[in-house]
Formats: structure tokens, sequence, C-alpha cells
């Protein structure tokens, strides 16, 4: 496949009409994902994320338009082609029973067998490889079907991994996870990133995109409203018009991206205040003088 790495723009979607059967989901989108970008594509339930996100896999065919992959129509490259390029997370996966981790993850390297190119040690070092950086190598004989929700999920985003594929698509990852195992499957989406991958995802919380992501896909019926780096394009306006939900855009407390705090529906509006470690107290007192005004007097 002709790579064309100082392109920013491998995965291109241009004027994509898209959807299932005769039901039309998203039409006329044009869109460019940043090379070795984190991007992650938000917007409320039913707006077209995944469909979108299929589309770049190609499981999705548009209707109209045509995604393009180093300047190619994705669909006229070979299926073992796009699949050394491009790898999938979907939102639910089934893993066949009696199946131990090791042999899953092994399903991986599929791409790269054929009936002249078997196992390789290329492929051994990959499995191993995927197995260790998702921490699952102490379960790598272990079936599938006995571990943990969490455990599971590792297990496919280790098959993703051993694909070895400079892009990955990640469908709702974090999707009936607890918190703790949802920062994990992020911080693991981030090392990849810093590895030199490029990452599109669709994500439900609004706090893990800005703090992971550093390219924003803002999509409401269907139609892309707003592209570019969270701390640009996440207001409280467009949270609002978006999502139908008012709220306070804070800087996260621990990163400095953009936090979105709702409001409460039954009180009064937030009145701005200005900061007292900012501005003189208007009496001459010290603002960080913290006693009562009687006490000050």
């Amino acid at each position: 496949m002709n790579r064309t790495p100082r392109d920013p723009t491998r995965l291109v979607v241009d004027d994509v009409s898209v959807g299932y059967d005769k039901r039309l989901i998203s039409e006329g989108l044009s869109i460019d994902i940043p090379d070795r970008s984190f991007t992650a594509i938000i917007g409320p339930n039913g707006c077209g994320k995944s469909t979108l996100l299929r589309a770049l896999a190609r499981i999705l065919s548009p209707s109209s338009g045509q995604v393009l992959l180093d300047g190619r129509a994705i669909t006229s490259y070979k299926t073992k082609e796009v699949a050394r390029e491009i790898g999938l997370l979907p939102q639910s996966s089934l893993a066949p029973d009696g199946i131990r981790v090791a042999d899953l993850v092994s399903r991986g390297r599929a791409p790269y067998q054929s009936l002249m190119q078997q196992w390789r040690p290329t492929d051994e070092e990959a499995v191993a490889s995927a197995l260790e950086a998702t921490r699952l190598t102490d379960l790598s004989g272990h079936l599938v079907d006995e571990l943990s929700g969490g455990q599971r999920q590792r297990v496919w985003v280790a098959t993703l991994l051993a694909q070895d594929t400079p892009i990955m698509l990640l469908d709702e990852p974090t999707t009936f996870l607890d918190i703790a195992h949802q920062y994990e499957l992020m911080e693991l989406f981030r090392d990849f990133h810093e590895d030199g991958r490029s990452l599109v995802a669709v994500l439900h919380d609004l706090g893990q995109a800005a703090r992971y992501a550093d390219h924003l896909v803002v999509m409401r019926d269907g139609r892309v409203v707003a592209t570019g780096p969270p701390h640009e394009i996440i207001t409280a306006q467009l949270i609002e018009d978006v999502f139908g939900l008012r709220c306070l855009v804070v800087p996260d407390p621990v990163t400095g991206t953009p936090s979105v705090v709702p409001l409460d529906p039954r009180a009064a509006p937030p009145v701005p205040v200005e900061p007292v470690d900012l501005v003189a107290d208007r009496n001459g007192r010290d603002p960080h003088d913290r006693r009562t005004i009687h006490d000050q007097a």
C-alpha cells in the first residue's frame, strides 16, 4: 500500500451519505482525520457517531461519496490490505466458547496469514507484546469466559493491538465498565497514541474525550457541527446547542482540560463572581485575610 507519511490526512471522509437499508443517518459528511491524532467523536445518542465509525472501517458502504485512505477510495483495497492499516474495536464482541486468551489475541494476526505464509516468529512476538502491553501475560492460558468484564475488554484491546495497525477505531470502548476500568483503558489508548498511532474513538464521556483526545468531531442529527482541539471548541454554548444541557465549562483540576459541570435546573442561574485572589477588596482589605469583617474592623 502506498503510504504518504507527510500527508496529515491519511483518512478522509469525502461528501459521504450513509445509513442502514433505506434509512439515511448522515448526508454529505466531509471530515479529515489528522494523522497520528487521538480523535474523539462526540454527540448525543442517535446522532450518527457509530455509523460514521463503521463507514471509516468499511463495514458500511456509503450511498454516495467515499472514504479515502491515502488518497484512494477505501473500497478499492483488498480486505487484508485494509485490515493491515485499520483495526476496529466494536461496541460488543462475543468470544467463541472455550477459547483461551492467547488464542483469541492470536486472531489479530489473521490479516498477515495466507496459504503460503503461515504463523511466523514475528506473529508470536506481536501477540506476546500485545499481551504484555495490556497486562494479560499471566492470564494468557485462561478461558476468556472466566474473566471479568474489564479483563475481557482488555483481551479485545490486545487482539486489536496484535493486529498492529497504524489506525485504530474504537466504538464506545468503555461502555459497561466501572470507572476504574474506564480510565485504565483510556490510559492504554493514550499509550498507543503516544507510540505514533492514529486513534478515532466514539466516546460518551465528555471529560474523557477532552482529557485524552487532541482532536474532537462533534456531531448532531447526522451532521458535523464542530471540529478542533477540545480547549478551542468545548464551550457552554456548544454543549447546550448539541446536548440540550445547561452547564459551566471549567478547567479540569488535574489536567487543565475542559470539564463540563451541569447546572442544577432547579437553582437560579449562577452569578459570575470575581476571583478574590485576582482583585483588590473594594474596601481596601487584604483579600487573603481570612478574618471576618468584624474582626478586621
